[in-house]
């Protein structure tokens, strides 16, 4: 038996609805046939997603009008000085990074490497035409650009080709630190006539020193290196 769920009188089976109050009476069963529509599609629909080839368009447009906008801009208007290569030099260090990871994504990474740095020094060229003298490029940016991009494809060699984990790279990266700080003083020394000795790199390299002891004992030990793995949960 049912009942009417206006003035609960009882209601007999056939019945379509209530014979004292006229309630229309619902079947629980046919509910979803009598529902009316949901507001919204039942079915998730789903944003296209972007091309790389798109995306690698649109930046590249973007890129290559911000730079002839710019030079426009400098040789039309503003022409106190180059101040333009600036903004050349910065779009086209933006185009090579993006490149590999947007444009071209097959490029091997030893090339897209050398090719950051080529762009990089690229920039630093373009502002000696905003400086009286081209040497503190030649003599001292460019040589650092060489060296931190060599010591960059070195540690990706490592990386790719031995065995890595976060101890092993930071035993790579430990090595190629005070090399750096070295080349860095010596070159700011040759750059400044001075001595060609080492001081505060020779304080990083000892520092280094210790730790790539430790790094070699840690790895080269199985129980040092899972229990060194457990406590710091990697």
């Amino acid at each position: 038996m049912s009942y009417c769920v206006n003035c609960g009188v009882e209601l007999e089976a056939s019945l379509k609805s209530c014979p004292l109050c006229n309630t229309p009476i619902i079947n629980p069963n046919h509910l979803t046939e009598t529902q009316d529509p949901a507001p919204y599609p039942a079915s998730k629909g789903q944003v296209e997603v972007v091309k790389r080839k798109d995306l690698g368009l649109l930046l590249s447009v973007v890129l290559s009008t911000t730079s002839v906008t710019c030079l426009l801009l400098n040789l039309l208007v503003f022409q106190g000085s180059l101040w333009s290569f600036l903004a050349i030099g910065v779009c086209i260090c933006l185009f090579v990074f993006a490149f590999p990871a947007v444009i071209y994504t097959k490029t091997p990474i030893y090339v897209s490497l050398l090719a950051d740095g080529a762009a990089v020094g690229i920039y630093l060229y373009l502002i000696t035409y905003l400086t009286s003298s081209s040497e503190w490029f030649f003599r001292l940016a460019l040589p650092i650009v060489i060296t931190v991009t060599v010591l960059i494809e070195i540690f990706t060699f490592l990386a790719r080709k031995l065995p890595f984990s976060i101890l092993s790279g930071s035993l790579y990266l430990f090595i190629e630190v005070p090399l750096l700080c070295i080349a860095l003083e010596l070159l700011i020394r040759h750059f400044r006539n001075d001595p060609m000795l080492i001081t505060w790199s020779a304080i990083v390299l000892t520092v280094c020193t210790v730790i790539d002891i430790a790094l070699i004992t840690i790895i080269a030990k199985k129980r040092l290196r899972n229990e060194v793995r457990r406590r710091l949960h990697f």
